[in-house]
């Protein structure tokens, strides 16, 4: 399986790996397409990634896979050198590089909606064919995929009704047997045996959709068709049933639900965000409260010293002016002046 970050997934491709019925769709015609190719000479055309001829040539003699994009062409080459039947080659889908009536089988799944030379596509695809030769071709519906959608995807260029794709093929390739693809949710009976049943099934799953059964695994319920005379069984022979969902009920609901359960993971996912980033902010107030209330036990004590400081001044100047009063007290007295004569002689203090 092709790695994404290789040949990302744009929109304008599919690339194996990518999520959603998108890959049903495409996984789905490559097996279809595979019935007309058994031993065949097959070309691939807008063959992308190259899954698609990778699966062709498991049952193809030969496969050729054509591609415009020369990304596309060579992540094909390396991803599926091991494919000794499968080549790719990087050319426009109106030139292709191939002998006149050299391909048995042509298949081409969602190309003509890409581009404008519809008409020389188609000629292009008759010319390298044989008479006989059978096209697989694929397109979507525009009064389906577009307008009752109200969808427009930006990789197209020009879609198609029912009755310009009829004209566009019907000059080139006259006989044609028309089928429809739906990807939607259905109710499946199928044969536990699908020998002879005349029709197709094909059974893979998301992680090796390659590798395909034609029988229906896992089934929910038992269904059991009984009688006592074989030949009232032989009457109606194995067949598969298909029960489609018109109106798409079932898919529309699962749908509302997804986007129910998607958006309120995104608003989880959201709010998760918006808590830690909140718990990051109170974190950042909080240090900062902390840093705060350090400041201020430092300016605390350092009022706290200059005040100690300023008392231990006021006494050591109080102590100081009492000296002083102390002493012109003693020197107002009659006493002090009569020693002062003996006081000046160093005789008295």
């Amino acid at each position: 399986m092709a790695a994404l970050n290789d040949l990302p997934f744009t929109g304008e491709r599919f690339v194996p790996g990518t999520t959603g019925e998108i890959w049903v769709e495409h996984w789905h015609r490559y097996h279809f397409a595979a019935r007309w190719a058994a031993g065949k000479r097959v070309l691939d055309v807008a063959c992308g990634e190259g899954y698609g001829t990778a699966l062709l040539a498991r049952h193809a003699a030969q496969v050729t896979g054509v591609d415009v994009s020369p990304d596309a062409i060579g992540h094909a080459q390396r991803e599926y050198a091991g494919v000794a039947n499968a080549r790719f080659v990087q050319a426009s889908c109106t030139a292709i590089p191939l002998p006149d009536a050299s391909i048995d089988v042509a298949v081409s799944f969602e190309t003509l909606e890409h581009i404008a030379e519809q008409e020389a596509f188609l000629d292009e695809l008759a010319r390298v064919l044989v008479p006989g030769g059978v096209l697989v071709l694929s397109c979507p519906n525009k009064l389906e995929y577009t307008d009752r959608r109200n969808f427009a995807n930006e990789f197209h260029v020009k879609e198609l009704y029912r009755e310009e794709l009829a004209a566009l093929v019907a000059p080139r390739f006259p006989h044609a047997q028309w089928y429809g693809q739906r990807p939607t949710f259905y109710s499946l009976i199928a044969p536990e045996r699908m020998d002879g049943a005349g029709a197709q099934l094909v059974e893979v799953d998301e992680a090796r959709p390659a590798e395909a059964s034609a029988q229906l695994s896992a089934a929910l319920y038992f269904m059991i068709v009984a009688s006592r005379d074989p030949a009232a069984l032989a009457a109606t022979p194995p067949a598969l049933s298909v029960l489609a969902d018109r109106g798409d009920w079932v898919r529309q609901d699962y749908e509302k639900v997804y986007r129910l359960l998607t958006h309120t993971a995104k608003d989880r996912d959201d709010y998760v965000k918006l808590v830690s980033k909140h718990v990051e902010t109170l974190t950042g107030l909080e240090e900062q409260i902390a840093n705060l209330r350090t400041a201020i036990q430092l300016q605390e004590q350092a009022l706290a010293a200059r005040e100690a400081l300023a008392q231990a001044q006021a006494a050591l100047h109080e102590a100081a002016l009492a000296e002083k009063q102390r002493e012109v007290d003693r020197r107002r007295g009659w006493r002090w002046w009569l020693k002062l004569p003996l006081i000046r002689l160093g005789l008295m203090k």
